[in-house]
């Protein structure tokens, strides 16, 4: 008898013309074996938690309903465009929840498609275990991302650097459609094509701009100010992305494609941990500018709709990618105020939290931890006691007793906005090291419920906070590809 897994899939994406996917099933793997399940996602999605076995989730079994696909778009990879696809990821189809939401469930390490350019289609456990916490750490940390609904191991190995536990991870997105999937329909459809897929974005994310003076304009300026408020999000905690390609960008808003992704440790707008980014393209301090840039890739790309006129298009195009260094600025003024325990505006708050940023860059001050000791009050932090601060302290506490809001107020406010744990990186290797070498997920099981709720400030978060001793080897991290 078939087991029910209260599946409940459609394949909206499948109404767009062909040029954007392509049939494919999954390909079957030898003995795969449950390592990690997500079990909230699972519930929140209606499955059941007690018959969602290793069959679906590495897609030996394809449930009922799906219609398995992969999806074509191309992007700029770092500043070169590339026709790309989905090499190593199968969309099983979407989930409707019990709630009526949607979501893509996709499988990544699904095997080879027709965009594997030579690749083999798999992934190894380490790099999908890396995606599966560091996603749900910065779900912790209240940022739109992708989540992971599990990790499975295939029985197989594959090749990189080294041989590697094969392993394929569930991913669940409101949507892939990125500002890759729009430069492919740009450069390689028609226009039709180009409309159909602008059409299905706004019905999926942007239903209010669907009865828009101009739909396609509300597109553009709705992604802006998704995309500057996450990037601003990421500011906020220190998160690196490591490789901001225009095909790592979604529509939605999310966070999308966990390769190097890191956590800064010792504050330093240079910092690169991506082995691959040699030039510090997606470096911290780099990540605002490098969005703006990627949105204006997405605006060239509307163009050819954005009105029938080609000078008024370039217009709106560019009045709309304009808009974004505003936009980010106020989100990043915003969140550094409430950093601060700030209520309300003052001319020179901006000024007040550079000077902050710029006493722990010469100081080389963690910057998690820095946030985390102003909340606490904590006198005998080592960058407390640097020339310097005591001066900046005073002109903030100065600023704090202007406002009407009482200072306990204010150490909440606070609290919720400055993070007692990240996923330190020496703690993500150590996790990933006990689960992939020694085949125990105990650490990682650990570690992920600390960083379930990283602003409770809880005794069992005291011993994750401290950061790593120097190392003269800087940290590096690997796409995993």
């Amino acid at each position: 008898m078939e087991k029910k897994t209260c599946w409940n899939l459609e394949n909206s994406y499948r109404s767009l013309p062909g040029v954007f996917f392509t049939s494919q099933n999954p390909e079957p793997v030898h003995a795969p074996e449950l390592i990690v399940l997500n079990e909230q996602v699972a519930e929140s999605l209606g499955l059941d938690v007690k018959e969602l076995g290793a069959g679906f989730l590495s897609g030996n079994v394809v449930p009922e309903g799906a219609a398995p696909l992969a999806q074509a778009y191309a992007g700029h990879q770092f500043g070169h465009f590339n026709m790309l696809g989905d090499g190593r990821a199968v969309l099983i189809g979407e989930q409707i929840t019990p709630g009526g939401e949607r979501y893509d469930i996709q499988l990544k390490g699904g095997g080879r498609t027709p965009y594997s350019r030579g690749g083999d289609g798999r992934a190894g456990l380490g790099p999908m275990l890396r995606e599966y916490m560091i996603s749900e750490a910065i779900y912790g940390l209240e940022i739109p991302t992708t989540r992971s609904l599990a990790v499975v191991t295939t029985g197989e190995s594959i090749y990189r650097e080294t041989k590697q536990q094969g392993a394929i991870m569930t991913r669940v997105a409101t949507s892939h459609i990125r500002v890759g999937t729009f430069q492919f329909a740009s450069r390689f459809g028609e226009v039709d094509d180009l409309r159909a897929l602008a059409d299905y974005a706004l019905r999926r994310h942007y239903p209010d701009g669907l009865d828009a003076p101009n739909p396609y304009l509300f597109l553009l300026q709705e992604v802006i100010k998704r995309q500057a408020a996450l990037i601003a999000k990421w500011q906020m905690v220190g998160f690196i992305h490591g490789v901001m390609n225009t095909d790592n960008m979604t529509i939605s808003g999310e966070t999308i494609d966990y390769g190097p992704c890191a956590f800064m440790d010792a504050y330093d707008p240079k910092t690169v941990f991506s082995s691959i980014d040699t030039g510090g393209r997606y470096a911290y301090g780099n990540q605002p500018a490098i969005a703006g840039w990627n949105l204006a890739r997405f605006a060239e790309s509307l163009l050819p709709i954005l009105h029938d006129e080609q000078e008024e298009s370039l217009k709106l195009a560019q009045e709309a990618v304009m808009e974004f260094p505003n936009l980010y600025e106020g989100h990043w003024i915003d969140g550094m105020r409430s950093k601060l325990g700030l209520f309300n505006d003052e001319e020179g708050d901006r000024a007040l939290a550079e000077e902050l940023l710029n006493l722990m860059e010469e100081n080389q001050s963690d910057f998690t931890n820095t946030f985390r000791s102003l909340t606490l009050d904590n006198a005998d932090y080592a960058l407390f006691k640097t020339p310097g601060f005591s001066a900046w302290k005073e002109k903030w506490e100065i600023r704090r007793n202007r406002q009407g809001e009482s200072m306990e107020a204010s150490q909440r406010l606070m609290q919720n906005s400055n993070p007692s744990v990240i996923p330190r990186n020496h703690r993500v290797e150590e996790a990933l090291q006990s689960a992939v070498d020694q085949e125990d997920p105990g650490m990682m099981e650990r570690l992920l419920a600390v960083l379930k709720n990283p602003y409770a400030y809880s005794s069992e978060q005291e011993e994750y906070y401290i950061h790593p001793n120097p190392s003269s080897r800087p940290y590096r991290t690997f796409c995993g590809t």
